[in-house]
Order: C-alpha cells, then structure tokens, then sequence
C-alpha cells in the first residue's frame, strides 16, 4: 500500500448498508476528530478503490491531494454505484464525492461543485471496424441504433438533447454492464466518458474500440468538478483556494499521470463552475 494508502481509514462500504447519515457539515465533523468521507463510484480511470480500499484514478488522487494541502488526511472512502452519489451526498451518506463528475446544470440543482479540476470530451464504444459507422448522437438517431450508457451520465441528457429516442437508450449501472451490452451484441454503442471506453476497449480483445471524441460537437465536452453539500460553502471555498494552487502543479501531475490525465486535460482557469452551470 502506497503512503497516501496508510493514511486513509481502511473503511469502504455500499451505501446500502450506512442505515443512519451523520448530520452537520464537513468542519462539524473535522473538529468532532471524524473522518471526511468520499464518495465515488467503479470508475476507472476516474476513480475507484484499489487494494486495502485505496482510493485510486485521478479524481481521488487530485482531490486528496487538495485535502492534504489542506491539512487533511484523515480520509474514509465510500463505494457505491454512480446513480447513488449525488442522493448519497445529499443524504449525508458522505461529504464529497469525486468519480469524475461533469458539471452540469441539473447537477447543479442538486448540489455544489468546486471550480474545475479538469475538461473531458465523451466517444462511443463501437464493434472493431465501427461497421454501423456511429460517430455521433446524430448517426445513433439516423440510423435507429441503440445505444447503452450508464444511469445518470450525462450521456443520457446529450442523447435526448440531439433527438434520440428514449426507447433507443439502453441504461446499466456502470463501465462492467456497458462492456457486458457490447460485447453481447445487445446495444450498437455504448456512450461514455473517452477514457472510461479507452479502458473497456482494452478489455474486449480487440473485438471493440473506441470513436473519436473530437466528432462530437464542441457543446458536448465537459468540466469535471468535486461535489460537495450545499451547507459546506465556506468549506468549499477553502477547498477551491487549496486546488487553485494545486491544480498543474508538479506534484498533482506526477500523482495523476498514471491514471492517463496530462496536461491537455488541465482546465482554463477562466472558465468558473458559475459559468458552466448555466451554460451545460
């Protein structure tokens, strides 16, 4: 286990099995000698938890790394599937989540994110060849193709916004059912992040790859953001001062790179989680 592993408390759980949620805020349960807990789902390369139930993917690393600079290492990871992060969070199941989530207006309905740790674009997961030759929502629409993507990704809200029936989208808990659907022969396309389908490619055996991401329209590449509870504003702002400084420097791009974030991901700092939240 790595050093950053020794430091977070070997707690991993479904959040089916937390019966009662914790009340107050982040700071409550700091100066309470508590842990932060963090959400996040199976998402490689994202996030996901790791042996000894580390948290891995750059989410998680740029995110602890913000709370150490903090001064906080006294961290409880939180496994669940990805349709239960935003009702966990909001539930008190957990402080923040990280997993890699887009910012986008209905999510920020919902709750707080910080300012941007990152822009990402989405691609479909095509048979080899891409024999259908399925490059966009447009083509998945035109040619009555179905696609499978994951419950409560933003893939969902971007089909539908580019016309494509609901009966022509095929929702699973996560990568593992979107890579079980393809390889089955039960769905056309599965949409999600670019690398999360750079991963599940991988696995196929040559028998799937990914599509160019850059054949989506400008409108459909996203900034991903930490969420956090609504009540947790002035913990929120500490964080955002922490990962302003943090986010490029050395030290974050060393820890993330062996989850594939380079510095083509970094964010324009211009760019604010206020203006996004309006305009995705």
């Amino acid at each position: 286990m790595t050093n950053i592993g020794k430091s977070i408390t070997a707690a991993i759980m479904l959040m089916g099995a937390v019966s009662v949620a914790s009340a107050g805020t982040i700071q409550d349960r700091i100066d309470a000698g508590e842990s932060i807990r963090i959400g996040f789902a199976n998402e490689i390369p994202w996030a996901y938890p790791g042996d000894g139930n580390e948290p891995l993917g750059f989410a998680n690393v740029h995110a602890l790394g913000v709370l150490k600079a903090m001064g906080y290492e006294n961290i409880e990871p939180v496994v669940t599937e990805w349709g239960g992060l935003i009702p966990g969070l909001k539930a008190g199941r957990f402080d923040i989540i990280t997993g890699g989530m887009y910012i986008i207006g209905s999510r920020c309905e919902n709750i707080s994110f910080s300012e941007p740790m990152g822009i990402f674009g989405d691609a479909f997961l095509v048979e080899a060849g891409n024999p259908k030759n399925i490059n966009s929502y447009a083509d998945i629409k035109d040619s009555g193709s179905l696609m499978v993507t994951g419950a409560g990704y933003n893939t969902v809200e971007a089909a539908k916004q580019e016309g494509v029936e609901d009966s022509r989208i095929m929702q699973v808990p996560g990568p593992t059912e979107i890579l079980a659907a393809m390889r089955a022969g039960r769905a056309d396309a599965g949409a999600a992040t670019y690398f999360t389908l750079l991963g599940l490619a991988e696995q196929s055996d040559g028998k799937l790859e990914v599509t160019d991401p850059n054949d989506l329209p400008d409108w459909t590449k996203n900034w991903v953001g930490i969420g956090f509870r609504s009540e947790d504003g002035d913990f929120l702002k500490a964080f955002n001062a922490a990962q302003a400084d943090h986010l490029g420097s050395d030290a974050m791009l060393q820890a993330v790179a062996p989850f594939k974030y380079g510095k083509s991901q970094l964010p324009d700092p211009s760019v604010k989680t206020e203006w996004i939240c309006a305009n995705r």
